[in-house]
C-alpha cells in the first residue's frame, strides 16, 4: 500500500475525492470538527443541473488546545457536486461577478498554491471560490480577512481547477442557457436604476459599490 502511494505520488496523482464531499479527517494543523450534508439548497445555481452541498469546519490546533475559538482559528469549506459538469464553470463565475456588482464583495481572481480561484471578501467574511469539474469549492470564513492558503492547496489536490485565467474580465465561459432561479421573476427595465450586464461586468473598469454598513 505504502509503495502504490509513493507512485501515484511520484506521478503526480491526486488524492481521491472524498466520498462525503469534504475531507472529514485533520489537514495538516487544521482539525476537522464538523459536517454537514447533504444540503440541495445550494449556493451556485446551475440551470438544469442538480446539485448537493456539502460543508466541514477545521480549527488550528493551537485553537483546540487551549478550548478556545476565535474567527481566525476557524475556517469551513464547502464542496458542491453536481449531476454534471455542464455549466459550472459559468454559473460559478456568475455568482463571484454578482456579489462584486450587486452586494459590494471586492472580487479578485488569484492562484493559491498552484488553485487558480476567485476570491471575494466584504461584510467581514473572506472566501475563495473555484469550480472542478462537476464540482464547485468554497474555503474561508465571517469574521475572516483572508483564507488559508494550506487549505485551499488541500482540497485543491482533490478537486483541481478548471477556472479559465480572465475568468472575471472576458465573456463568461460558455453553458447552457439559462432560465431563472425557482421564483426569480424578471424585473422591469428602470433607467433610473440598471441592474448590472453581468455577462459584460469587468471589476478593472466598473466601481464597485462602497461596502453596505451592517444593521438596518
Amino acid at each position: 500500500m505504502a509503495l502504490l502511494f509513493g507512485s501515484l505520488a511520484a506521478c503526480g496523482g491526486h488524492p481521491p475525492i472524498p466520498k462525503n464531499g469534504v475531507v472529514q479527517n485533520d489537514l495538516g494543523s487544521w482539525k476537522y470538527k464538523r459536517f454537514q450534508g447533504p444540503m440541495l439548497d445550494v449556493e451556485v445555481y446551475v440551470p438544469s443541473n442538480r446539485g448537493q452541498q456539502f460543508s466541514a469546519t477545521y480549527i488550528t490546533n493551537d485553537a483546540d488546545e487551549r478550548g478556545k475559538i476565535e474567527n481566525k482559528d476557524l475556517v469551513s469549506v464547502v464542496v458542491t457536486r453536481y449531476e454534471k459538469p455542464d455549466g459550472v464553470t459559468r454559473a460559478t463565475v456568475k455568482l463571484v461577478r454578482r456579489l462584486a456588482a450587486e452586494d459590494g464583495y471586492q472580487a479578485d481572481e488569484q492562484k493559491i498554491k498552484g488553485v487558480r480561484a476567485l476570491s471575494f471578501k466584504g461584510h467581514g467574511e473572506a472566501w475563495v471560490m473555484w469550480p472542478s469539474n462537476g464540482y464547485v469549492v468554497k474555503v474561508g470564513g465571517r469574521g475572516r480577512d483572508d483564507v488559508p492558503e494550506a487549505m485551499v492547496g488541500y482540497y485543491g489536490d482533490r478537486f483541481p481547477s478548471t477556472l479559465p485565467g480572465g475568468a472575471l474580465e472576458g465573456a463568461l465561459p460558455p453553458g447552457p442557457d439559462e432560465a431563472p432561479p425557482p421564483g426569480d421573476k424578471q424585473e422591469p427595465y428602470d433607467p433610473s436604476n440598471p441592474r448590472p450586464d453581468l455577462d459584460k461586468y469587468d471589476p478593472k473598469k466598473s466601481k464597485l459599490p462602497d461596502k453596505k454598513p451592517d444593521g438596518p
